[in-house]
């Protein structure tokens, strides 16, 4: 039996998010036509790039630009969307500190939703969550390679940090990407590589093999801001999909896709992508226009990584060679 999974990229609240919703609870975020197919999977799962709390103090970090917090509201809004599991194994989840990091945590289970990725300790940040969606035992795992000052403690809250350079991924990272007699399907949510790029780096590229080869049934990346290709079983990165940044007029990271991807045991079996246009703090459809453009974008890119995109619809079909 598949699992039918809604995935979304990095997702953040904060900043002028925030101040809309401090000022308006229930604005919208995310149309309802969106809201309506995430809901319909099985599992949608997103990567939250901010913390979640009331707490006005932002950690001091040299040379970091952007600190990004949502309001307790925003755990609440994320339920209603039909949010099952949110990643926070990211760059900006103690961009408030340690406590506010505790708060999110707090907030997202108070409104029922899974956290993997983050906990009070390094054992509570690596451990996966599994979850029972159509029939199958779903795994999600996450983790972030950069920064290594967010990592979880042993006594310490923070993140799962996990070095992703080097030549062999660590071996708790590899045996949390095999399925077994828990986990029918796995789902890894990797944090990697540098911001504003089309095609994934080297060191990723290397680490999603490795994945692959561990048994991971499905890897989901983000952190670039922008869709990319996919290759077997990696969607390499996801994109955003709801914000307030500055857009690039080359890369055009205001355009997204919401992914819905069909599961087995086996690997994806098939994979689509809903265009979508990130506006300043709402996402909605793309117009036709705007989704002729993300496709010549994909083209390109999925390309790079040896597959191919066509639309169908109002849809994109990803395949892999």
């Amino acid at each position: 039996m598949a699992v039918t999974l809604a995935l979304a990229g990095d997702t953040m609240l904060g900043r002028g998010v925030a101040e809309r919703l401090e000022a308006d609870p229930v604005t919208p975020l995310l149309a309802p036509e969106l809201e309506e197919l995430a809901r319909d999977a099985d599992l949608f799962v997103l990567n939250l790039e901010c913390c979640i709390s009331d707490r006005r103090e932002r950690a001091r970090v040299p040379g970091k630009p952007f600190y990004f917090r949502a309001p307790p509201v925003a755990a609440v809004r994320l339920a209603e969307m039909g949010v099952a599991c949110v990643t926070l194994a990211n760059n900006h989840a103690l961009d408030f500190g340690r406590e506010a990091l505790l708060d999110t945590l707090a907030h997202l289970r108070a409104a029922g939703i899974t956290v993997v990725g983050a906990g009070r300790d390094d054992a509570a940040a690596r451990a996966p969550a599994t979850l029972q969606r159509g029939g199958r035992r779903v795994r999600v795992v996450s983790i972030t390679d950069h920064p290594s000052a967010s990592a979880a403690g042993p006594r310490e809250p923070g993140v799962a940090f996990a070095d992703l350079f080097g030549r062999d991924l660590p071996e708790w990272l590899l045996e949390a990407a095999a399925p077994g007699p828990d986990a029918d399907v796995v789902i890894v949510s990797p944090h990697w590589g540098p911001n504003m790029r089309a095609q994934p780096v080297e060191h990723v590229r290397r680490a999603a093999a490795a994945l692959e080869r561990a048994g991971a049934t499905l890897i989901g990346g983000h952190s670039a801001h922008v869709p990319q290709g996919i290759a077997d079983r990696t969607l390499f990165d996801l994109g955003d999909f709801i914000d307030d940044y500055a857009v690039d007029p080359q890369l055009r990271n205001d355009l997204g896709l919401l992914w819905l991807v069909t599961l087995d045991a086996g690997g994806p079996g098939r994979v689509e992508g809903v265009p979508v246009r990130l506006e300043f703090g709402y996402t909605r459809a793309a117009t036709d226009v705007e989704a002729l453009l993300l496709l010549a974008l994909l083209e390109e890119r999925c390309a790079a990584v040896g597959s191919a995109v066509r639309r169908e619809g109002d849809r994109f079909v990803f395949e892999s060679d």
